[in-house]
């Protein structure tokens, strides 16, 4: 049996175990379903008590919240946006449209200093117009399609099927569980393409980095068919003279192209392939110094395409907080870093690997293989994703000119850089317009000097390029950059007489179609990431945190759920706008209620801050279905699933190190010191994890 039977029939299975959920079916026009008990009564006019009950009003549907004689206005939270009640004699009715396919409620009430209160998922709906159907749907149940698509992928590997029967499962317990037709299983089943694929090929974002990769693919495929990067390796050979020297070599690039994970990682991947070949690299090896390189650094770097997005959720979080006199978004999130832990000790934990020349677990399986064998990647089998990158070997007569590949490259980073300046000035100025500045024109002198007005008087240079950086549309200049990158290695190509026109459109095309299987996977993994949001996964986990919590604990409880979350969902951008609105006024109520000392208060609340980034990023290295992880293994064209096995040893014994650090900083009070400290210890102790359990690979 090859494992795509078996995901079915496990996924048939594990359906069926859960008919004990309650269902309701109804024709008459008014009728009591699954009833809701909110937690007990809390101050103001927030519907403190209630029972919701669908019934048929007229016509149409309606929730019927009824609340213990209160009269007058109330509220309740739907899918968390607040609706205004308006009770008499302690009913209170409002209008719900439903259809064949129905809609999922998440319904809770209102508690202050604490966010939400207890949650219930329900599922409603009526078929044309007729029977008002209701089922309540166990809220654990969300985790269920990101756990059976990452067991499936890590079991079979294979990646495609084990996403598709995730986002299955998904769509099916989203749809309410419907066990009384087998209709309905098909329905969800054709809903994996007809909703949730189109729904993430529907997003001007995912679109970007499709047509962003599409495109440095294309530009790839024509450097490497011009003898660019042949030209690029002769050139790093000097320097690249054997395998430590070709690992640092690119670990360095990983870090200096510092400004955006995506742009790092398929140019990186992409340029140092065939160097690290050469001296009998494994692939693995690459996607994880590729991988761990990426994400990290553009998550403490000063000016990157994260910035805006970790800024807005700082601001968002802070905006929500009493009493705290804690300065810009920018300048928390400067203070922070210095409990970024675990993107600082990656890093270097690279350089302890390459420089002992050691490894542990699969990744030293792999390097023995490379050496041995000269076998870079393992020997393919059936069922694989390996990704085929074609024949991209120089075409015959072609020059080995560095610059043929180094032009288009440089090109990518510049106009990823403008293109950040340019739309930022272009935000900034429509900003500084809405807050009423004075600025003369729209020209970049004139928004530069003009954006103390955006940092709050703060005319410091890394303040204001933070900002201008985080007013950018990063989407918008990666495909500047891409698209002005392929010109170029177009014009090299044709005007060198190295390739045809007609040639050269061509192998542009092929690289297209090395980014295919890479691509489907990530739609795949965004179909999934739409699921769990619709399923609110996220709300499940978070939930966990209520209830009396030691504000010291904190740090290591977000880290925790941080990771958590980023490995279920596969993003470590989509768990940070979840966790910081959450874990930021928490964190804070919780130190104030405690009466810590607000200084004290304060650098809790800055670990926080750092871990849930940090924490993201580790969850996202160790999930098959990250975004990341994937194009890590399409650039160096590596088994996606062989590098999540071999990276996942490494980032977990980071992780442990930075959970510890986490924790231990808050205890001793915090501050630089101690996280230097903590950061010496901790790269002592991985230090000696690899020279005693790591095995040297000569």
């Amino acid at each position: 049996m090859n494992a795509k039977s078996l995901s079915s029939i496990l996924f048939c299975c594990l359906f069926f175990h859960f008919t004990w959920a309650q269902d309701n079916i109804a024709n008459v026009d008014s009728i009591a379903v699954d009833t809701f008990v909110a937690p007990p009564p809390i101050p103001e006019v927030a519907v403190n008590s209630f029972e919701a009950q669908l019934i048929k009003d007229g016509a149409s549907t309606a929730l019927l919240f009824k609340s213990f004689n209160l009269n007058g206005k109330g509220k309740v939270y739907i899918n968390k946006e607040k609706v205004d009640l308006v009770f008499e004699n302690g009913e209170a009715k409002h209008p719900f449209p439903t259809d064949e396919r129905g809609n999922l409620l998440l319904l809770s009430t209102d508690k202050k200093d604490k966010g939400y209160g207890d949650y219930q998922l329900v599922h409603v709906s009526s078929y044309k117009g007729g029977p008002i159907r209701s089922r309540n749907i166990p809220l654990w149940l969300s985790i269920l399609p990101p756990l059976i698509a990452i067991v499936l992928a890590l079991v079979f590997k294979e990646v495609i099927i084990s996403l598709f029967v995730g986002v299955w499962a998904g769509a099916f317990i989203a749809g309410g569980l419907r066990f009384d037709s087998f209709y309905y299983l098909l329905v969800s089943f054709w809903e994996v393409v007809s909703n949730y694929v189109v729904q993430a090929l529907a997003d001007s974002d995912h679109i970007s980095v499709i047509v962003f990769s599409l495109l440095i693919g294309g530009m790839v495929a024509i450097i490497s068919r011009n003898g660019g990067m042949a030209g690029v390796v002769q050139s790093l050979s000097k320097y690249a003279t054997s395998p430590k020297s070709s690992q640092f070599i690119t670990w360095l690039l990983g870090v200096a192209i510092f400004f955006d994970d995506y742009a790092n990682t398929l140019i990186v991947g992409n340029t140092m392939r065939s160097v690290t070949d050469k001296f009998k690299i494994s692939r693995e090896k690459l996607a994880y110094i590729v991988d761990s390189t990426a994400a990290p650094v553009s998550a403490v770097a000063f000016i990157t395409t994260w910035i805006g997005a970790e800024l807005g959720y700082i601001e968002d979080g802070i905006a929500l907080l009493e009493n705290f006199g804690g300065g810009s978004a920018y300048s928390i999130f400067i203070s922070s870093l210095k409990y970024s832990f675990y993107p600082i000790l990656t890093l270097f934990f690279i350089l302890i690997i390459i420089f002992t020349k050691r490894d542990f677990g699969g990744m030293y399986k792999a390097e023995i293989r490379a050496r041995t064998t000269g076998q870079v990647s393992p020997a393919a089998t059936e069922g694989d994703d390996e990704p085929n990158m074609e024949d991209l070997t120089p075409v015959e007569g072609a020059p080995r000119k560095w610059y043929h590949a180094a032009i288009p490259v440089f090109t990518v980073i510049f106009m990823t850089i403008f293109g950040l300046v340019d739309t930022g000035m272009a935000s900034s100025y429509s900003a500084l317009l809405d807050a009423g500045a004075e600025v003369a024109s729209s020209g970049w002198g004139d928004v530069w000097g003009a954006m103390a007005a955006l940092t709050d008087g703060d005319d410091s240079f890394f303040m204001k390029i933070g900002t201008l950086i985080g007013n950018s549309n990063s989407y918008v200049a990666l495909l500047w950059a891409s698209l002005s990158g392929v010109v170029v290695a177009i014009v090299l190509t044709i005007g060198g007489g190295i390739m045809k026109l007609h040639d050269t459109m061509h192998t542009m095309t092929t690289g297209f179609k090395t980014m295919l299987p890479a691509l489907i996977i990530l739609t795949m993994a965004w179909s999934l990431a739409i699921i769990t949001k619709e399923l609110h996964t996220a709300t499940y986990l978070t939930s966990t945190l209520q209830g009396s919590i030691n504000p010291y604990a904190m740090p290591m409880i977000i880290f925790i759920l941080a990771a958590v979350i980023a490995f279920s969902t596969g993003s470590s951008w989509s768990t940070m706008a979840i966790l910081y609105p959450i874990a930021i006024p928490t964190t804070w109520a919780i130190c104030m209620a405690a009466n810590i000392d607000p200084e004290i208060a304060k650098e809790i609340l800055l670990n926080v801050i750092a871990v849930v980034l940090a924490a993201s990023v580790l969850g996202d290295h160790c999930s098959p279905i990250s975004d990341t992880t994937i194009l890590s293994s399409l650039a160096s064209d590596c088994n996606h699933i062989d590098h999540v096995r071999t990276q996942l040893p490494y980032a977990l014994c980071v992780g442990v190190f930075s959970l510890g650090c986490a924790g231990v900083s808050t205890f001793l009070g915090g501050g630089w010191t101690v996280s230097l400290l903590l950061i010496i210890v901790s790269l002592t102790g991985l230090w000696a994890i690899v020279r005693f359990v790591g095995k040297k690979v000569d």
